[in-house]
């Protein structure tokens, strides 16, 4: 891979942080410093870890990010409950990013386990 631009996973994690920046738009003034902030952040943590772990030398450096990334989509999901839980979204709202979530987590996984096996072979 020449870029982590061409990564599946990394365009599934941007299509999560597009998903997020367009629906804290409709957040309530009130949680602009609180949810919100905390929700934009995990959300763009997804794609940022992926593309530093791809800019790493080592598949182990690689690996770590990628797992850091995961946590990163854990994250916003859990934001996106206590947003439902606050009555911000609705059950909708919340079973569409699922599918995303889900997505995007088997590819991070997958990602991992492809590093894993690069990693075996140069051993």
């Amino acid at each position: 891979m020449a870029s982590f631009t061409d990564l599946e996973t990394w365009k599934q994690a941007r299509k999560i942080r597009n998903t997020i920046s367009g629906l804290v738009k409709e957040f309530p003034v009130e949680e602009k410093y609180r949810l919100t902030d905390q929700i934009v952040r995990s959300s763009r943590s997804i794609g940022n870890n992926l593309a530093e772990g791809h800019g790493r030398f080592h598949y182990q450096d690689n690996i770590r990010f990628c797992i850091m990334a995961r946590g990163s989509l854990t994250e916003t999901l859990d934001h996106l409950i206590v947003a439902l839980d606050e009555k911000i979204i609705t059950d909708e709202t919340l079973r569409t990013f699922q599918a995303e979530y889900e997505s995007c987590l088997r590819l991070i996984n997958a990602y991992i386990q492809y590093l894993k096996t690069k990693k075996g072979a140069v051993d």
